[in-house]
């Protein structure tokens, strides 16, 4: 590091040069005379107040972060490069009664995408074909062999949805079978696909800035847009129907935008609020799987990305990759508690198989402490689980990683990467330059698939990129803490404050809260492989924390072996209802002896 970084180097919060996981802590700065201000004129907490200054909100955009709403923050869809040609094909035909297929992914952004566009064309009297591929039989996105089974279905128009940006040959068959299609994608991509139009924001030449929406986000604008056209051609006048309330899909939206892990920033903060406040009354899908997982609401966030996710997820992984779809476009309670039962099923399956194979990868990554990055590749690894096996890995480590199972000479793969680390570049750059067969994706995630032989060159290439990148990525597994707080501070309503700044995912991440010099005077695992503890502050006052998944961990091994001693914690503060009785908690991200 040159001695101009090292003299910009932000000092370590109470002095944590390295914690129990290894991570230096950043305690954010605010200017806190501007947060009083901000205070005094709006009415809300000086806590909250600091939270907000310290991430960037200025004065005028309080109202955004506060009270995100649609009539506010949606943009007119036309910003969207080529989207009045996508629409013009589209509107022309639903009103000439062409046959419509809707390409999608197997994922959650794919499955709600497929949804969000089936719905509002059923609105209006149309029965659109969803085809889904299969994960191992026809991997992701169209294929030729897919456009040329819908052509002989009857197709004549074709939308993908989360996929597409990328697929030439596929788009250039369905050219040649006299197929139109249209792209609705929102993967980075450098060369336009040989379709009828592309509305992806992150391709070049789209000027529009929506570069962080989710495919759901894309497929609604373009609902939006397909709406108002035929609204202005009088198409709902001339066939006495309703117009569609497109409000009704935002909860399919918000779950796409949360689950896929998009920044919740401008309009996807929008996104999120309005689905949160209808998601599970408006479909016996959600409602039947719900029940399943034995949750209720009202749903956050955390409902939406770690309880309906996975299984939405599940059926695309280890079992039918149409499930997701399904579930999220019946109408029928009987069917909708048989898909929940299937994808609860296939979710069970996948948790099996994911940890057999994390303990693999666990043991890999253990042999590459030196490393900036973790790569973990085996022959017999189940390809629908490597995506959670990286994320687990990037959890544990702090470090971007891959991981990938072959068969048959044929690896596919998963990475997931940390803040600062521009995952989906590497990969696309990798394909670029011939070291995998396929790839691409966004920052925090991407796919790929490679030949055996292309293992080491691929190994090779992205410790390149690294070594090239390495002073950028020099603070990237810093903790950065935005407030600080005392075991007595920590009060249900100070959660209820902070709440007010979300929703919280990528992009606007759930604050992080210091608690310096607590005793733990408990400590001990629970469940399988969960540290609980028992802070006490220099008052006396106590507070309840929870590593999860921690046990094995440096960070468990160091909160058990500090019974009796003072540490310095940081991790979010929840609230906890358990048989009536509401209590705060602090689900630790991390901890360091104090004094360290």
């Amino acid at each position: 590091m040159s001695a101009s970084a090292l003299a910009l180097e932000p000092a370590a919060a109470f002095g944590v040069a390295r914690s129990f996981s290894g991570r230096k802590w950043i305690l954010q700065r605010a200017d806190e005379d501007a947060a009083r201000e901000i205070a005094r004129n709006s009415g809300i907490s000086f806590a909250l107040a600091r939270l907000l200054v310290g991430r960037g909100i200025k004065p005028d955009e309080l109202q955004d972060v506060l009270n995100p709403t649609l009539k506010r923050l949606m943009p007119d869809p036309l910003v969207l490069l080529n989207m009045d040609k996508a629409v013009a094909r589209a509107k022309a035909a639903i009103e000439n009664g062409e046959h419509i297929a809707i390409f999608g992914d197997y994922d959650v952004d794919g499955s709600c995408s497929s949804a969000l566009l089936h719905d509002f064309l059923v609105a209006l009297g149309v029965k659109p074909r969803i085809y889904i591929p299969d994960r191992m039989t026809e991997g992701y996105g169209p294929s030729a062999n897919a456009m040329r089974t819908l052509k002989d279905e009857g197709a004549g128009f074709v939308v993908t949805v989360d996929c597409g940006a990328t697929a030439k040959d596929a788009l250039n068959a369905a050219r040649d079978l006299g197929l139109d299609v249209v792209v609705l994608d929102h993967h980075a991509v450098e060369e336009l696909p040989p379709a009828l139009a592309q509305v992806n924001p992150n391709q070049a030449g789209d000027t529009s800035g929506l570069t962080y929406l989710c495919a759901a986000g894309v497929t609604f604008m373009f609902v939006v847009a397909l709406n108002r056209a035929l609204r202005d051609a009088g198409y709902y006048a001339e066939k006495n129907i309703p117009e569609p309330d497109l409000r009704d899909l935002l909860d399919l939206v918000g779950l796409a935008t949360i689950c896929d892990v998009v920044p919740l920033i401008g309009v996807n903060r929008a996104f999120v609020r309005s689905g949160l406040a209808l998601f599970g009354t408006k479909r016996v899908g959600l409602a039947a799987l719900a029940n399943i997982a034995k949750v209720v609401g009202p749903f956050t966030p955390y409902h939406m990305g770690y309880v309906f996710g996975p299984r939405i997820n599940a059926g695309g992984r280890v079992g039918r990759c149409t499930l997701g779809a399904d579930l999220l476009t019946t109408r029928d309670g009987t069917e909708a508690e048989e898909f929940a039962l299937a994808l609860d099923n296939h979710n069970k399956e996948r948790q099996a198989i994911e940890k057999l194979i994390l303990e693999e990868a666990i043991a890999m990554a253990h042999t590459q402490d030196n490393a900036p990055f973790l790569f973990a590749a085996k022959e017999g690894w189940h390809a629908g689980v490597v995506g959670i096996v990286a994320g687990r890995l990037k959890d544990r480590f702090g470090k971007p990683s891959f991981v990938a199972g072959f068969e048959g000479g044929m690896a596919r793969g998963s990475a997931r990467s940390i803040p600062g680390v521009d995952i989906g570049a590497i990969v696309r750059a990798a394909k670029d330059a011939g070291v995998v067969a396929t790839g691409g994706g966004h920052a925090m995630a991407a796919g790929f698939s490679l030949t055996t032989e292309q293992e080491g060159p691929f190994h090779a290439f992205v410790a390149e990129r690294f070594a090239e990148g390495n002073e950028a990525l020099a603070g990237a597994l810093d903790l950065h803490i935005d407030t600080l707080v005392s075991p007595s501070g920590a009060t249900e309503e100070i959660v209820r404050e902070i709440a007010q700044a979300g929703p919280y995912g990528a992009g606007n991440p759930e604050p992080l809260v210091a608690i310096a010099d607590a005793r733990v005077v408990f400590a001990d695992v629970v469940g399988k492989d969960h540290v609980r503890l028992r802070l006490a502050g220099g008052d006396g006052a106590r507070l309840d924390a929870i590593a999860f998944r921690a046990a094995d961990t440096d960070l468990g091994k160091g909160l058990m072996a500090s019974r009796g001693k003072a540490i310095h914690a940081a991790g979010r503060l929840k609230i906890d209802e358990w048989q009536g009785r509401i209590r705060v908690q602090l689900q630790l991200e991390d901890a360091a002896p104090a004094g360290a």
